[in-house]
């Protein structure tokens, strides 16, 4: 028996691209959560539902701890749930409806919910947890264990509704800044070994999440922030190498992966991190994300020591012009810098590319391409521009927005908004860039890149969008010319 039965509702089988990959991670903000109230003496269970089926195994779960709460806390450091894909919310209303059939009061938590307290209030949770929420999870769980009828507004960081029915937001509660006061998370209240065993099977090593720091300063206008919103908060370099060793000498953990907003903000940090890495024999083959121009040669030597085997950067786009209607804060010179001090260190350097941004035309989607042809990147992930809510560019195309405005899972990539293309056009380039860098790294997806750009280039002829959200329409070359002027092997 269980004060609380915590879970979230991101399942890996309900979503077809990260099924493929198969590169499970624990819910670590749901893990953080349960620490936080079991360090507070509240008795807690999880229900991990990454590999769990939670349309056949929550009602088990709930039988089994008998909770008095149930509290819907998502991964929010998972970047999915930013997405705040259609199939969580489903997962999130239908662990609500078991809960309140088995007499249940259920909380909620995460960027979704943030977003649409009103959605999720009217369908049943008795409060939204809204944001960074550990404190307020804790404040709010021993209030209604005490009293489960109680009145929750003085408690900061919430909303629910009045006895008349209305939405009703509370004083908002400060970010954490001190992150070395939370205890580490919760993984003893899972089943790791199914992580290991299915990252073994797939890839041949187990790997598991951790993060250093919280939120993110910069500003790029397509970048949702319900949760931590332009704070940035670290934990020290001491404590993160502590984890670490943890995680590789108790857990086992061959690879490491920093699920952090933005890694190694500042450079004093990541030279005392790799110091602190190495005192405790704590090295660890670990990806993360970070900025081109933070990636200097000083940066990447210290990464290189700590055992930073990937970096994962927001290239975006080969368009300056792009990059500065994004407010992204780069110029296109920094990539191929990053790229090379990477290189140098022996680090796999990566882009995030987004297509389809408001004013993008055909000649700036060429220049995406020729700087991915230009500096090769070790992969790359593609994707099209997706308004989320709360952000300038969700602002500027909210007029335009129709019946969808969640894509049903991470590879939906569908234009919710009059961009300069139909969603047909952005999967093909999606696949045919995919082949591109496939065919240097030796991957069987590469062979037919030359196929797939011809279809790129007859979709950009026959696919354009009425009254695209654009700055102008030139038309410039082919992809198929840029294809064969390359010098790559086949």
């Amino acid at each position: 028996m269980a004060d609380v039965l915590l879970t979230h509702s991101y399942h890996l089988f309900y979503d077809r691209k990260q099924t493929r990959k198969a590169q499970p991670y624990p819910p670590l903000g749901t893990l953080y959560a349960a620490a936080m109230l079991r360090s507070h003496g509240v008795s807690v269970a999880v229900f991990d539902t990454m590999l769990n089926d939670p349309g056949k195994e929550f009602e088990a779960a709930l039988a089994q701890h008998r909770p008095a709460l149930v509290v819907v806390y998502e991964d929010n450091f998972n970047f999915l749930t930013k997405m705040c894909l259609t199939r969580m919310r489903e997962v999130a209303f239908q662990i609500l409806a078991a809960s309140q059939k088995a007499g249940v009061t259920a909380l909620v938590n995460g960027s979704d919910a943030s977003d649409h307290a009103e959605d999720y209030l009217r369908n049943g949770f008795r409060c939204v947890l809204l944001g960074e929420a550990e404190f307020t999870l804790l404040e709010t769980v021993q209030q209604l264990l005490r009293n489960k009828n109680a009145a929750l507004g003085e408690i900061n960081g919430l909303a629910y509704l009045s006895p008349a029915g209305k939405v009703v937001h509370s004083a908002k509660r400060n970010q954490l800044r001190h992150l070395d006061t939370l205890p580490f998370p919760a993984r003893d209240l899972i089943n790791t070994r199914q992580y290991h065993d299915a990252w073994k099977s797939a890839h041949g090593y187990f790997s598991l999440n951790i993060v250093a720091s919280r939120g993110c300063p910069y500003r790029c206008n397509w970048c949702a922030k319900p949760i931590y919103g332009d704070t940035f908060s670290a934990r020290s370099p001491q404590s993160v190498a502590e984890e670490m060793r943890q995680l590789k000498h108790e857990y086992e953990a061959e690879h490491l992966w920093f699920a952090d907003d933005i890694f190694g903000l500042q450079a004093k940090w990541v030279l005392e991190f790799a110091d602190a890495v190495e005192k405790r024999d704590a090295a660890v083959p670990f990806k993360m994300q970070s900025r081109v121009d933070l990636m200097t040669p000083a940066t990447a030597a210290a990464l290189r020591r700590s055992g930073c085997a990937e970096v994962w950067m927001g290239a975006e786009s080969g368009s300056q012009k792009i990059l500065n209607a994004m407010e992204k804060g780069i110029r296109l010179e920094q990539v191929p810098k990053a790229r090379t001090n990477l290189r140098n260190e022996g680090i796999r350097a990566c882009y995030f590319l987004q297509f389809g941004y408001p004013g993008e035309t055909w000649e700036d989607i060429q220049s995406t391409v020729e700087l991915v042809r230009g500096t090769r990147p070790d992969d790359i992930g593609v994707s099209v521009a997706y308004p989320l809510p709360g952000t300038k560019f969700f602002q500027q195309v909210q007029a335009q927005l129709g019946a969808k405005t969640n894509w049903s899972d991470s590879e939906d990539l569908s234009m919710m908004f009059r961009g300069a293309y139909t969603g047909e056009f952005y999967r093909a380039l999606h696949d045919a860039l995919h082949a591109e860098v496939d065919s240097w790294n030796g991957k069987t997806g590469g062979k037919n890149r030359l196929e797939l750009w011809d279809r790129v280039v007859q979709l950009e002829r026959t696919s354009h969008t009425p009254n695209p959200t654009r700055l102008d329409d030139p038309h410039a070359g082919s992809l198929v010319q840029l294809q064969l002027q390359s010098d790559w092997g086949s």
